[in-house]
């Protein structure tokens, strides 16, 4: 068999990336889905669509290479994680839109759940801070509004799954109702040291266990894809949250490596090994993808608004007709003239956890052009990466040397050198920076043998360029002191309880 098929499902497209042994992309095939946004700071998708976006660019990537189904040795998927999918075990049609990781309409329970003193219950078991951005609360909100949910999943009619449980359970024709570990980490309902649901948690959230997922290793044969859907059986055989799956494709497999994906969001992710390190500086502890055996563990920061941003630069204000041009804009002027874009559209992630955090421009002159905000724009997202880095080295006790790079952004080098010079260390780029497909490819490859080893998939990471640090430390500090205050004008806007 020639070839391994990588599922990527993200937030804002489905894609299907072929790789070969070598890890090379042979073939791909991508498309856009709608986001909805039916009242400020709520976001949702079709569930039908990210499945039938999938099976279309699955269908498309073979037909480019006129590859039957007989030369792919198994498929592997990554996904957008904490999204949140409720489905009829009968039909397969889901009961109501999917609860996007980045939204908000939850705050209310999460502090509901603070006030109750349940902060430390769900930081020792999960790993995770009490947030509207992981998929617990979200389930409870379906239960809680749509007719008959409750009684329909205490019945067993009903199934909850995150991306991958909704794709595996498609893509098995309903043969397969599972997770993996990493996935099951992001939900606030998974013990992360027992590797297994919780049950005062899910008592505490009213979610039955009947509608829950089964949990599996990241690399492992889930089921096989009836012959209709891509013309031969095909075995399902990896999956990984797709920043677990970045770190894995990154062949960050030992205690110390980090890696930073640049997508809709901004994950950077430290490998910790054997050992959960509890973070005392916002950051959260979670199960890494790995093979079968003792599972790996590591530290993430996460922002949530850093290619978005670039979108909304695009799709809302206009001021860019693509997000390649983005670099161009940037490069016209020597700085931000001042300016400070804080992209905190649905509240900010670590550090700072404030969800209630909004979307902030500070700074503001007559001479302040297109330019300028494009520029502070693709600031804000190194800005934002740079905290999350300084609170890892410290929970870590670690200096920051250097940081692996990879989605869709790590290809600006505008970016990637402010990046570099804001953190004073190097940023690499990898020969390819679709590691977040490439670690599903290799954690599915893994399992069905295509690959042997990880000396096997550690051969195929080649680092592309390095960018290394040029800016002085004063003017560092004073670029950060300027991000510090900006940030600060945006925590808090959107409460109403005069907090």
């Amino acid at each position: 068999m020639k070839y391994i098929m990588a599922l990527d499902q993200g937030t804002t497209s489905s894609r299907c990336i072929l790789f070969d042994r070598a890890g090379r992309i042979c073939s791909s095939a991508q498309k856009e889905f709608k986001q909805y946004y039916p009242r400020p700071g709520w976001v949702e998708h079709d569930a039908q669509e990210i499945w039938d976006t999938t099976l279309e660019v699955a269908r498309t990537a073979l037909l480019k290479l006129k590859a039957p189904a007989a030369d792919v040795a198994a498929i592997g998927i990554t996904n957008q994680r904490e999204t949140t999918v409720v489905w009829d075990r009968a039909t397969g049609r889901p009961v109501c839109p999917a609860i996007v990781w980045q939204c908000r309409r939850t705050s209310g329970m999460v502090d509901e759940l603070v006030r109750a003193g349940y902060t430390e219950l769900i930081r020792s078991r999960t790993g995770l801070v009490p947030d509207a951005y992981f998929s617990g609360t979200k389930l409870r909100w379906i239960l809680e509004n749509v007719p008959g949910a409750r009684e329909r999943a205490e019945a067993g009619e009903l199934l909850f799954g995150t991306v991958d449980s909704w794709l595996i359970w498609k893509l098995t024709g309903g043969a397969a109702h599972v997770t993996d570990y990493t996935n099951a980490s992001r939900t606030m309902l998974f013990d992360i040291h027992r590797l297994c649901w919780d049950g005062e948690l899910l008592s505490l959230l009213g979610i039955p266990r009947a509608m829950l997922p089964e949990l599996r290793p990241s690399s492992q044969v889930y089921g096989w894809t009836p012959f209709e859907l891509l013309g031969g059986e095909i075995p399902v055989a990896g999956a990984a949250g797709d920043q677990q799956s970045a770190l894995f494709g990154q062949c960050c497999f030992e205690p110390g490596d980090m890696k930073n994906t640049y997508g809709t969001g901004c994950f950077l992710l430290m490998n910790t090994g054997a050992r959960p390190v509890e973070s005392k500086n916002g950051l959260l502890t979670t199960v890494a993808a790995s093979l079968p055996g003792p599972p790996q563990y590591a530290l993430e920061g996460s922002v949530f608004t850093a290619g978005a941003a670039v979108q909304w630069l695009r799709d809302e204000l206009g001021v860019i007709s693509s997000a390649a041009e983005s670099r161009e804009y940037a490069e016209s002027v020597p700085d931000t003239a001042g300016v400070y874009v804080v992209p905190a559209f649905t509240g900010l992630g670590a550090p700072y956890w404030d969800q209630y955090a909004r979307g902030m421009i500070t700074g503001i002159t007559r001479g302040f052009s297109r330019a300028h905000l494009v520029r502070a724009t693709l600031e804000s997202i190194a800005y934002q990466t740079c905290d999350i880095c300084r609170a890892m080295a410290s929970d870590a006790r670690v200096p920051l040397t250097q940081l692996k790079v990879d989605g869709g952004a790590s290809a600006n080098d505008f970016l990637m050198q402010f990046q570099s010079d804001v953190l004073g260390a190097q940023v690499l780029r990898p020969e390819c920076i679709e590691t977040t497909a490439l670690g599903a490819a290799f954690l599915a490859g893994l399992a069905v043998g295509f690959w042997k080893g990880l000396g096997d998939v550690r051969s195929s990471w080649e680092c592309a360029r390095v960018f290394s640090p040029e800016m002085d430390c004063a003017r560092r500090e004073e670029l950060l002191g300027g991000w510090h205050r900006a940030v600060a004008c945006a925590r808090g806007a959107a409460r109403t309880d005069g907090v």
